[in-house]
């Protein structure tokens, strides 16, 4: 009888775990912790590969080091009902020493960064490299918490939930501790063309 229960309840979990994982992202993987996108007081370009978008950015502080940060970011396939990416491109570049406010134009999703070191400044200009997909629009959007909590500290923002993703971020720029605080910007997509151009 045991047999008979598990041959019939074996595919009903296997369904559901399945389902789970649809909704619900594992823990990232970043590659070994001495893997940075980046070294202190350089430029960095990180690009997720072709179809995919960030869905974690990780960070560290190092006052010593230009009060510059050590940066790691994960990727994650964007959800199928969105298609491949129609077209990509590198948004406009803020200015280092300043907050900064960036949505990624057209409706595209996040899926890179791009950034280099100003010493004179002790901080770095950002810029995003945003996908499209088709014509889907964003709803639902909604800003963070700020990453990190408090100038200086380490910074691990991740994406907890499938089918939201990162359109953009604001940052505060704190002149005494030559650091930024990251708030980022996150929606849901429709699955539908729609016919707004940018949302």
């Amino acid at each position: 009888m045991d047999l008979v229960l598990l041959w019939v309840f074996l595919p009903l979990v296997t369904v559901a775990w399945g389902q789970y994982g649809d909704y619900y992202y594992g823990p990232y993987n970043y590659g070994d912790n001495d893997e940075w996108a980046n070294v202190y007081r350089q430029g960095f370009n990180f690009q997720c590969p072709h179809g995919q978008v960030i869905v974690a950015v990780r960070s560290v502080f190092n006052k010593k080091e230009g009060s510059d940060r050590l940066w790691n970011y994960a990727c994650m396939p964007a959800a199928q009902s969105l298609g491949e990416p129609t077209e990509c491109w590198w948004e406009e570049i803020n200015r280092a020493g300043t907050e900064w406010y960036q949505t990624c134009s057209n409706n595209g999703l996040v899926a890179g960064f791009q950034s280099q070191y100003f010493p004179s400044v002790l901080d770095r200009e950002w810029q995003f490299y945003c996908c499209r997909y088709s014509r889907r629009c964003p709803y639902s959007c909604w800003l963070t918490t700020e990453y990190p909590g408090h100038y200086g500290e380490d910074m691990d923002m991740m994406m907890y939930t499938y089918d939201y993703y990162i359109r953009g971020a604001t940052t505060t720029f704190s002149a005494v501790d030559r650091d930024r605080q990251w708030k980022f910007i996150v929606c849901r997509m429709t699955e539908y063309d729609c016919p707004f151009q940018n949302v």
